[in-house]
């Protein structure tokens, strides 16, 4: 199963991160897809960074040792969270998902595909 935060401030949510498989192939066992979300006036405060921080740990915990996010190019707050997070870039999946809502609606987006393995002994025994 998968693993989900929550921020509150004031008893609003600020903010949530996840983590679900990728897959229920037993071959993918421990590759999640991290999500994360801030609430529009709360980014800049450091909520994400304790999301992210936080679903990692649990992540690895439950047994998770790749970690894989999706992001649209243009959201450079998220990729440098990510990145600061231990995450690598591993490429561009060209026109991976129809957008249904917003400005880009009915377009096909690109996304950003990114990695990271952990560095936790216990959550796999994977040679990095």
């Amino acid at each position: 199963g998968g693993l989900a935060r929550i921020a509150q401030h004031n008893g609003r949510l600020a903010g949530w991160a996840g983590v679900s498989p990728t897959s229920t192939r037993a071959v993918y066992r421990g590759v999640g897809e991290i999500s994360i979300y801030i609430a529009d006036g709360y980014q800049g405060h450091g909520i994400g960074r304790a999301l992210m921080n936080d679903v990692i740990v649990a992540s690895e915990s439950q047994g998770f040792w790749t970690l894989v996010a999706q992001i649209f190019p243009e959201n450079d707050a998220s990729l440098a969270l990510h990145r600061q997070a231990g995450f690598r870039i591993v490429g561009t999946r060209h026109k991976l998902g129809q957008m249904t809502y917003g400005p880009c609606a009915g377009q096909w987006r690109d996304v950003v595909f990114l990695e990271r393995r952990s560095d936790t002994p216990s959550s796999s025994s994977f040679d990095q």
